[in-house]
């Protein structure tokens, strides 16, 4: 029905403008490309656009949203310089910083976009979501200390906005603050997220509030899955948790936090148990001052299991490459090759 009444508006504008006339206005020629871009059809919204800002009384407005298209269609470097054309011409206009803002973000300018957003909370100093990109831009640029101080302003309205939350509690984070547990806090206690209640535990660690971070991190891998072999068509996300990894996390803190005890120790084999093989973490246990003798000549024990059962993989490996190879010679000797499927006709 959309898509009817836009088109029904652009013949209606090019019946009374361009046929009764002769010519159309730039007000015409404006309304006919925002109605295209309306549809979606943005070639279609560039050329009548472009038609409409050679005219001054439309120029501002034709040239914000030909920036827009650029956008949408990805090609960023030409929304910059549409935008930075609007703000030449009115550098307070709220809707053009805040696109060229946007853009620098996807150009990879971040001080530009950091520039961009300060000014913009000069105009509109409420503006909870524009102090929230603000932070984020600031994050970006490794600046929590100044992300956090933004998101501050707007502490009262947080309880209603949770993704600004979640913000300031990894501002706070990131610089190893206490008062990022209450953030965090805040923020489960509506929502369930295991991204999240992850870099909570981490945050309780952090602050030695271990019997706390043991419960988080439980928590975590029981919302986990049992690690999948990982192919070639679907590679790994360097991203994702992985439940043996956090498993591990739960048994170094055992073994720190309660080193008379054994429940580290067999934490840590069944995390090899469901996979886990980083030789390089299990030896950083060795220079942890709070594991005790013992429990590191089991750690030993680990590495080394894991370090055999490697060397066996990699050689049986290798004996059944060897024996495919010689197989293949030995057809090959004989003129009794196998056709390759996909090249047979």
């Amino acid at each position: 029905m959309k898509t009817v009444i836009l088109f029904f508006s652009i013949a209606s504008l090019c019946f009374s403008g361009c046929v009764s006339r002769g010519v159309a206005s730039a007000e015409e020629y404006f309304s006919i490309g925002m109605a295209y871009f309306d549809l979606g059809k943005y070639a279609e919204a560039e050329k009548w656009l472009n038609r409409a800002r050679s005219i001054d009384k439309t120029k501002t407005a034709s040239e914000y949203n030909l920036g827009r298209i650029a956008y949408e269609t990805g090609r960023f470097d030409d929304a910059v310089k549409y935008f930075d054309r609007v703000l030449a011409r009115d550098k307070d206009n709220v809707l053009a910083l805040k696109s060229a803002a946007y853009s620098r973000i996807k150009t990879g300018d971040l001080s530009k976009a950091e520039a961009l957003y300060g000014r913009v909370l000069e105009l509109e100093p409420d503006s909870v979501d524009q102090g929230y990109n603000y932070a984020l831009v600031l994050m970006a640029m490794d600046k929590p200390e100044n992300a956090e101080a933004v998101l501050l302003k707007y502490k009262l309205t947080m309880a209603d906005n949770k993704d600004t939350l979640l913000l300031l509690a990894r501002t706070q984070k990131a610089q190893n603050k206490v008062e990022a547990i209450d953030a965090y806090s805040q923020w489960l206690a509506e929502t369930n997220d295991t991204k999240v209640r992850y870099e909570y535990a981490q945050v309780l660690e952090s602050g030695q509030f271990y019997a706390r971070a043991l419960e988080e991190y439980r928590t975590v891998v029981t919302a986990l899955p049992q690690g999948q072999p990982v192919s070639d068509a679907t590679p790994k996300d360097p991203n994702a948790l992985e439940r043996t990894a956090v498993r591990f996390i739960i048994a170094r803190l055992l073994l720190i936090a309660d080193p008379e005890k054994d429940d580290g120790i067999k934490e840590l084999e069944t995390a090899v148990t469901e996979g886990f093989t980083d030789i390089e973490k299990l030896t950083t246990l060795l220079d942890e001052t709070g594991i005790s003798t013992a429990h590191k000549d089991e750690i030993r024990r680990v590495i080394d299991g894991i370090s055999k059962t490697a060397a066996e993989k990699e050689a049986a490996e290798k004996e059944a490459a060897e024996k495919e190879a010689a197989e293949k010679a030995a057809a090959e000797a004989e003129g009794n090759v196998p056709v390759d499927p996909d090249t047979s006709s």
